[in-house]
Parts: structure tokens; sequence; C-alpha cells
């Protein structure tokens, strides 16, 4: 999945490489592009205009794995995105919540969505954005998700940067 396997959660390091974000070089044009570690070919880094997404980290493979274990890996992937959400909202104040179902559902229909929601589904980071920005330096944005593709897949927890707004999706799953 990623190239974050057997990295256990903290959250100092997260909030660390998210803060690193802020820097980070984004592409001002262009297309979406994924790469992948050189060695394993899990995925570290997507790119595209305006943005990039990085994971922070993996949870375990849940293969074979039902409820109970299910839902504790389940909870325990939303307890990092929670406690990661509160370390930066007492860095950068309260962040705000854009729900990705409307683009999913776009997306899900054969329509057309943000090239930045198209990247997030890419990578199987389904769930909703927590946002903070414009921040400094640099007036950026930056956002967190935790992602699931399928029942075996691990959890992921990614951050993004944009250095523009990241978009409120219209509602529904209509044309955009």
């Amino acid at each position: 999945m990623t190239s974050r396997p057997d990295e256990p959660f903290d959250t100092d390091r997260a909030a660390a490489e998210v803060a690193e974000l802020l820097t980070a070089p984004v592409p001002t044009d262009g297309p979406v592009t994924a790469e992948g570690d050189p060695v394993t070919g899990e995925w570290t880094v997507t790119a595209g205009a305006g943005f990039r997404i990085v994971p922070l980290w993996e949870g375990d493979p849940l293969t074979g794995v039902y409820a109970p274990e299910w839902n504790d890996a389940e909870e325990a992937a939303a307890a990092h995105l929670a406690e990661l959400a509160r370390a930066l909202d007492a860095r950068w104040g309260p962040h705000r919540r854009v729900r990705l179902d409307g683009p999913l559902l776009r997306r899900q229909g054969g329509l057309p969505v943000e090239p930045l929601f198209e990247a997030l589904f890419s990578q199987d980071l389904y769930g909703d954005l927590e946002v903070w920005g414009p921040l400094e330096p640099g007036g950026r944005w930056i956002a967190l998700i935790v992602g699931h593709s399928d029942g075996d897949a691990p959890f992921v927890l990614a951050a993004l940067v944009a250095d523009r707004p990241v978009p409120e999706p219209a509602d529904g799953g209509g044309p955009l």
C-alpha cells in the first residue's frame, strides 16, 4: 500500500511531517503523478497542480481479520486522525471538515471530479478531509484524511498540502 508499513503511529513525528509540507514543493500545473519507493514500489507521494499528498501512517493488513478486531483497527485509525487533528488544532486553530461523499458519488457514476479528489480516491483515501488554512508561510492549506480500500487492506492516514483553497465539493452526485 504505502511506504510506511510497520511504523508505529507517533503524533509528534506525524505533526512535524505535516508542518514540513508547508515548504514542500507543489507543482503549479501539470498532470497528477503518483510515485512509489524505488525498491518496493509502495506509494510515497502523489502530486498534481497545486497539491501534494503523502502517507503518514499505515495500519496492519486486515487479511483474515473480522469483527471485533476489524472494528478495533478502524477505531485505531480514527483515533490517530483525531489525535493528530488535536495537535494541529493546537498549532493552527480549529480545522473544518470537507465531506467527500458527493465527489465519490460523482466518480462512481462516471462523472468528472476535481483532480485533487481524483488523486485522493486513486490512493483509496475515501474519508472526509480535516482542513486548516490558509497557513503561513505562503498561505498554504493542509488537510488530513484516513482511507481504506477494502476489507483486507490496511487503513492509511495521509496528509496533503495545497497552494490554493481545498475545494468545497458540490452536494450530491451531479456534475461539477
